[in-house]
């Protein structure tokens, strides 16, 4: 009996030690753990400084300048918010499903471990997970890995407890709460709280409602299973389990459950933030390209340069979003149901459509190049695909998606015939400038960037025809011998080139031919062979001079016949240097970008637009009231007999050859606004000069986008008339009455002897 009770007493004492023992183990490691020693044994572990900075991928925000999210550069899509921005609902509803002793325990959950210990002894895995949402933040912040053995996982479990005590240590239970809710994926290529209330509902985070609230809660559990877009079944059941448990956390009562349980889940807002969708996607790409330049040279305080994709940044830019809607609705108006309708129309029954060409060779070398740009043939290409297995694959009816102005089609098409069917489509761009600021207000590069993504506002450079005739005009005006009013005869004028040829324009009409008209009648009507007269007069170089102090940078011949429009340049030159003439005369470089901030909301920089002086304030004026007659008596008169546009208006229209490019630059107080309209290639075109020119093609839009933006109170942009120069302006401007003074002017004066 003795001996027994000393074997007893004996195995008690091994127990004992070997319980102390691995209890010392147990502290020991934590100890080690806790503070980052001998990580080779336990792998690494975060850093206090590393708790206090934890390293999330953050989408870089671009907001219009009325406030609005316009979209996102991203590798996560993910913006950070602060516990106040979050809706009370959702933090009970996360805590009602997640980790109901949340601001009970200290980052670890005794209760819910013995109850998950229970579960395992009694093999009843139905008892709950042990996990606290600081251990899931944790894991968010800091992931295990993939592919553990059951001993490393043990050990990685072990780290996130250490963790997720060192977060309650650094954390309040409220910051704990809106980093676990910013690190979470909801699906849908939505991290975070903030990308997940906007893609699900289209609202911030503190717009939700308790339903809302509830169904992101649950989403979290299984962003895959719980989608309440493709299993819509499975996630109203879970939405309505949160809203259970709040229920029985006393969050809400019981009718307020009845209640809110039977109501749909709503998604009509429901849209997932993708690069290609959503307002201003070709003004998006535009400004991916210049911030990746400039993040080269702006570095953290770490001494690395910015990432667009991955630090948060917010770019404030230029574009109002309501301006930007009507942009893009006046585009889709004028193309989809009335410009694309007739080119269908015009060339229908045509064995060539949509080219201009007699020669089928040259069809088939636009058709080549154009396979060779496509990133199928990249592709193919890079795989090492000789050129006949590529024709052949081009020419194999494949699946694909096709543009419509009525949505997307999907068919079955050869990549060639796609290719040819793509040509059908006239492109439009917009862009629209504040006067004085230089802010980009609305930037529209074509048609669908999803399809079209050649950018026809800062990329493209197209013919701009007699557009370009104004850049003469103010020459001529700044002169100070020429008014609107003067006149000059309307016959041919010639030109003598350098080879010693003659270069003489011709007009398309005869009215007025070989009358004297006034300059304001031949800007007007784009007169051709008034613009050979300024030319000869003033030479091509100072013209050139002139594109140059307007803010025009590409290349421009030295040529007489530049001012019919012959050089390339692109929108953004054209309705930079239109807009010097609302300027007074001042050339106001535009801008995209006020500031940019940092993910902490700090100022990296802003922007101001450059300017300089271009001319003086009277030939700015002297243009506007010239480029007031194309409106009122020329070529874009059908904004007022059409559109019904009555306020002062100075504008321009431009034709180029063949009608491969229709412009107008319309200038009123407070924007000006280019429109380019055309085929991606030059020999799709109309026809005849009554459908292909700019006053049909392009002016439209411009009409279509204004009314929109004089109808919208909010914008206070003003239909008043544009302000004279603070000097003097000794001009008469009417030039019926200009005439008649002239002729009084010019009568013989009788003397004093005649009069005896």
């Amino acid at each position: 009996m003795a001996k027994n009770k000393t074997k007893k007493k004996k195995d008690i004492k091994v127990y004992l030690i070997v319980i102390w023992t691995l209890f010392l183990l147990f502290a020991l490691s934590v100890f080690l753990l806790f503070h980052g020693i001998v990580h080779e044994w336990f792998g690494e572990m975060p850093t206090f400084e590393e708790l206090e900075n934890p390293e999330t991928n953050l989408a870089t925000e671009i907001i219009s300048a009325d406030g609005k999210l316009l979209g996102t550069y991203y590798i996560e899509n993910r913006s950070n918010v602060s516990y106040a921005d979050i809706a009370p609902d959702l933090i009970h509803a996360l805590i009602s499903i997640e980790d109901v002793r949340f601001y009970e325990h200290s980052g670890i959950d005794k209760i819910a471990l013995f109850r998950v210990a229970k579960g395992i002894a009694t093999g009843n895995s139905d008892q709950g997970g042990g996990s606290t949402i600081t251990q899931q933040l944790a894991k968010n912040l800091f992931p295990r890995g993939e592919n553990l053995s059951k001993s490393k996982l043990v050990i990685r479990k072990l780290q996130e407890w250490v963790t997720a005590t060192k977060l309650e240590y650094n954390y309040s239970k409220d910051e704990i709460i809106a980093m676990y809710l910013n690190t979470v994926f909801y699906g849908h290529n939505a991290y975070g709280i903030k990308k997940a209330t906007e893609t699900f509902f289209g609202k911030e985070p503190d717009e939700i409602t308790m339903e809302e609230a509830a169904l992101l809660a649950g989403v979290v559990n299984a962003p895959s299973k719980f989608s309440p877009r493709r299993h819509p079944d499975n996630a109203i059941n879970r939405r309505n389990l949160v809203l259970k448990r709040m229920e029985t956390n006393g969050y809400i009562t019981e009718a307020e459950y009845d209640s809110i349980s039977q109501i749909p889940i709503d998604l009509s807002n429901f849209g997932v933030l993708d690069h290609n969708a959503g307002q201003a996607t070709y003004f998006r790409e535009f400004l991916r390209s210049e911030m990746h330049e400039w993040a080269k040279t702006h570095f953290k305080q770490d001494g690395t340069p910015y990432n667009i994709y991955k630090d948060g940044l917010r770019i404030y830019t230029t574009i109002d979003s309501r301006m930007q809607q009507y942009a893009e609705e006046a585009v889709r108006e004028h193309l989809a149901l009335d410009l694309q309708p007739a080119f269908y129309e015009h060339w229908k029954g045509d064995p060539k459509a949509p080219f201009v060409l007699k020669d089928e060779e040259e069809v088939e070398k636009i058709m080549m190049l154009s396979m060779k740009r496509s990133e199928r043939y990249r592709v193919l290409k890079k795989a090492g695909w000789p050129m006949d297995s590529i024709i052949a694959n081009f020419n194999e009816p494949t699946e694909m998606r096709l543009f419509s102005w009525d949505g997307p089609i999907d068919t079955v098409l050869s990549p060639m015939d796609s290719i040819r069917y793509s040509k059908f489509f006239l492109q439009s761009a917009l862009m629209s400038v504040e006067t004085g600021t230089g802010h980009v207000k609305a930037y529209v590069g074509g048609d669908d960037f999803r399809f079209f993504q050649y950018d026809h506002v800062t990329q493209a450079k197209r013919q701009v025809g007699s557009t370009f005739k104004p850049f003469l005009y103010a020459l001529a005006m700044q002169e100070g011998e020429y008014t609107p009013c003067t006149k000059v005869p309307n016959i041919s004028y010639s030109i003598q080139l350098p080879d010693g040829k003659f270069w003489e324009p011709k007009d398309s009409g005869k009215t007025k031919f070989g009358e004297e008209v006034t300059l304001r009648w031949a800007l007007a009507h784009s007169n051709n062979r008034i613009s050979a007269y300024l030319m000869k007069r003033f030479g091509p170089e100072a013209t050139i001079q002139m594109a140059r102090r307007m803010g025009v940078t590409s290349d421009i011949p030295a040529v007489p016949s530049i001012c019919l429009g012959v050089c390339d340049l692109s929108l953004y030159e054209m309705v930079g240097a239109m807009s010097t003439f609302a300027n007074k005369g001042v050339y106001v470089k535009p801008i995209f970008i006020t500031k940019i901030e940092d993910k902490n909301g700090n100022v990296i920089e802003t922007f101001k637009a450059e300017q300089h002086e271009a001319m003086d304030e009277v030939t700015a004026y002297k243009m506007i009231e010239l480029m007031k007659g194309v409106v009122y008596e020329g070529t874009g008169v059908r904004l007022r007999y059409k559109y019904g546009l009555r306020n002062p208006i100075a504008g321009k229209t431009g034709t180029t050859q063949n009608q491969s490019d229709g412009w107008f630059m319309g200038i009123t107080p407070d924007l000006t606004t280019g429109i380019w309209t055309g085929a991606e290639d030059r020999s799709v075109h109309f026809k005849t000069i009554t459908l292909g020119q700019g006053s049909n093609m392009a002016l439209p839009i411009w009409a279509l986008y204004m009314k929109k933006v004089y109808s919208d109170p909010t914008l206070h942009i003003s239909q008043g008339d544009f302000q004279k120069p603070l000097s003097n302006v000794d001009l008469e401007f009417d030039c019926d009455k200009y005439e008649e003074e002239q002729n009084a002017a010019a009568a013989p004066e009788e003397s004093e002897e005649d009069e005896f």
